[in-house]
């Protein structure tokens, strides 16, 4: 589904984000990314939502190759693509169903899927009785919950989910991770970077190490080694 064929990206000043990468992610997998700050994590993240362009090396989604999807079309790309940060980037003046609604509206959903899918979404991350709050109403656990039911309501094959924890206390840790869980079992696939040592042992997922932007370790149900 995702594939990296010898990729390296180089910022200015000759900064080296990731070298030579080779790695394909299966549709469906769960994936998480460790590695130490500057390891090339994020930058992985943003290459697959075409944030960032290879300085070398091609990336394929589906088959396709990224350098062959013009800019006009990278907006329907990044439709098949939900993105959740470690900051929410929430609305402050919307509450949490006009939050999830504008991302429907911005592609044009009809007013009634729009009635329809939000408080679905709501019900999977068990928020639909603070549909009417607002982003300050809310504990850092439930707005991370909001930020994933947005991500996924358009319904997208791929999460990207960078620190998503990282502010978080172990208890909301751990809804949100068994969020992302309950999302890859009805058949997303979930990329998940992360530093928290307790998540990434306890999923016994696939683990992928990097460090100074290699990819070092690749382990089925891996474990958290720095």
């Amino acid at each position: 589904m995702i594939q990296f064929k010898n990729v390296t990206k180089i910022f200015p000043r000759g900064v080296v984000a990731l070298k030579d990468v080779d790695l394909t992610i299966n549709k469906g997998e769960f994936v998480i990314l460790v590695g130490k700050s500057g390891a090339g994590k994020t930058t992985l993240l943003k290459l697959i939502n075409k944030e960032l362009e290879p300085t070398q090396g091609k990336i394929f989604f589906e088959d396709v190759c990224l350098c062959d999807i013009a800019p006009v079309q990278t907006q329907t790309y990044r439709q098949k693509i939900g993105n959740i940060f470690q900051d929410v980037r929430l609305i402050s003046t919307r509450n949490v169903y006009e939050n999830i609604s504008f991302a429907m509206e911005v592609m044009n959903a009809s007013d009634s899927d729009i009635c329809r899918d939000v408080p679905t979404i709501l019900d999977l991350v068990g928020l639909r009785q603070k549909m009417q709050c607002f982003p300050t109403e809310l504990s850092g656990g439930e707005k991370q919950k909001v930020a994933i039911a947005r991500a996924m309501i358009h319904r997208p094959g791929v999460i990207l989910a960078d620190e998503p924890t990282g502010n978080l206390d172990v208890y909301n840790a751990r809804d949100v991770i068994d969020s992302l869980v309950k999302l890859n079992d009805m058949g997303a696939t979930v990329v998940l970077a992360t530093h928290n040592e307790k998540t990434v042992n306890l999923l016994k997922k696939r683990v992928i190490t990097l460090e100074n932007g290699h990819i070092i370790r690749d382990q089925e149900k891996g474990k958290f080694l720095l």
